[in-house]
Protein backbone atom coordinates (compact mmCIF):
# COMPACT_ATOMS: atom_id res chain seq x y z
CA UNK A 1 0.00 0.00 0.00
CA UNK A 2 1.83 3.26 -1.40
CA UNK A 3 1.56 6.43 1.62
CA UNK A 4 -0.53 9.09 1.78
CA UNK A 5 0.41 12.28 0.25
CA UNK A 6 -0.24 15.53 2.15
CA UNK A 7 0.61 19.33 0.48
CA UNK A 8 1.33 21.58 3.74
CA UNK A 9 1.31 25.43 2.51
CA UNK A 10 1.79 28.25 4.63
CA UNK A 11 0.02 31.84 3.02
CA UNK A 12 0.39 35.46 3.22
CA UNK A 13 -1.96 36.96 1.20
CA UNK A 14 -1.74 40.55 -0.69
CA UNK A 15 -4.76 40.53 -3.08
CA UNK A 16 -8.23 39.22 -1.77
CA UNK A 17 -9.77 39.24 -4.83
CA UNK A 18 -7.26 37.58 -6.73
CA UNK A 19 -7.08 34.60 -3.86
CA UNK A 20 -10.75 34.43 -3.93
CA UNK A 21 -9.99 32.95 -7.47
CA UNK A 22 -7.22 30.66 -6.50
CA UNK A 23 -9.18 29.19 -4.32
CA UNK A 24 -11.91 28.26 -6.79
CA UNK A 25 -9.51 26.84 -9.02
CA UNK A 26 -7.09 25.19 -6.58
CA UNK A 27 -10.52 23.44 -4.93
CA UNK A 28 -11.02 22.11 -8.68
CA UNK A 29 -7.98 20.95 -9.11
CA UNK A 30 -7.22 19.44 -5.79
CA UNK A 31 -10.43 17.49 -6.30
CA UNK A 32 -9.98 16.45 -10.10
CA UNK A 33 -6.54 14.51 -8.52
CA UNK A 34 -8.69 13.17 -5.58
CA UNK A 35 -7.32 15.63 -2.82
CA UNK A 36 -9.46 16.41 0.18
CA UNK A 37 -8.67 19.44 2.15
CA UNK A 38 -8.08 18.68 6.13
CA UNK A 39 -7.31 22.19 7.08
CA UNK A 40 -8.17 25.10 5.12
CA UNK A 41 -7.37 28.44 7.08
CA UNK A 42 -8.71 28.26 11.30
CA UNK A 43 -7.83 29.44 14.48
CA UNK A 44 -3.75 28.18 15.39
CA UNK A 45 -2.19 28.17 17.99
CA UNK A 46 1.71 27.74 19.85
CA UNK A 47 2.38 24.94 21.29
CA UNK A 48 6.09 25.13 21.34
CA UNK A 49 8.88 26.59 20.05
CA UNK A 50 9.32 30.69 18.89
CA UNK A 51 8.41 30.58 14.96
CA UNK A 52 5.96 33.13 14.47
CA UNK A 53 2.19 31.63 12.87
CA UNK A 54 1.28 31.97 9.20
CA UNK A 55 -1.64 34.06 8.48
CA UNK A 56 -3.04 30.59 6.80
CA UNK A 57 -2.56 27.42 6.86
CA UNK A 58 -3.43 24.58 4.44
CA UNK A 59 -3.44 20.53 4.36
CA UNK A 60 -4.56 18.64 1.77
CA UNK A 61 -4.33 15.14 1.82
CA UNK A 62 -4.25 12.82 -1.50
CA UNK A 63 -4.13 8.80 -1.73
CA UNK A 64 -0.25 9.30 -2.50
CA UNK A 65 2.76 11.26 -2.91
CA UNK A 66 2.67 10.45 -6.37
CA UNK A 67 -1.18 11.80 -7.04
CA UNK A 68 -0.39 15.04 -4.57
CA UNK A 69 2.93 15.44 -6.95
CA UNK A 70 0.58 15.41 -10.24
CA UNK A 71 -2.22 17.12 -9.16
CA UNK A 72 1.18 20.25 -8.12
CA UNK A 73 2.40 19.51 -11.44
CA UNK A 74 -1.04 19.67 -13.15
CA UNK A 75 -2.02 22.00 -16.15
CA UNK A 76 -4.88 22.88 -14.16
CA UNK A 77 -3.57 23.73 -10.49
CA UNK A 78 -0.66 25.48 -12.83
CA UNK A 79 -3.18 28.03 -13.98
CA UNK A 80 -4.28 28.47 -10.47
CA UNK A 81 -0.87 29.12 -9.49
CA UNK A 82 -0.29 31.52 -11.99
CA UNK A 83 -3.58 33.53 -10.34
CA UNK A 84 -1.60 33.49 -7.05
CA UNK A 85 1.38 34.70 -8.46
CA UNK A 86 1.16 38.36 -7.51
CA UNK A 87 -1.79 37.69 -4.57
CA UNK A 88 0.24 35.98 -1.92
CA UNK A 89 2.82 34.55 -0.57
CA UNK A 90 3.88 30.82 -0.47
CA UNK A 91 5.42 28.01 1.32
CA UNK A 92 4.46 24.97 0.11
CA UNK A 93 5.46 21.69 1.43
CA UNK A 94 4.96 17.71 0.07
CA UNK A 95 5.01 15.30 3.26
CA UNK A 96 4.72 11.28 2.72
CA UNK A 97 2.54 10.03 5.55
CA UNK A 98 2.93 7.00 7.93
CA UNK A 99 2.64 3.70 5.75
CA UNK A 100 -0.61 1.66 7.66
CA UNK A 101 1.83 -0.87 9.52
CA UNK A 102 -1.28 -2.94 10.11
Amino acid sequence: MSQKGYIVAEVKAHDAEAMARYRLLSQAAVEHYGGRFLVRGGVMGHLEGGRSLPERLVVVEFDSVDQARRFYDSPEYQVARKVREQAAEMNMLLVAGVENLI
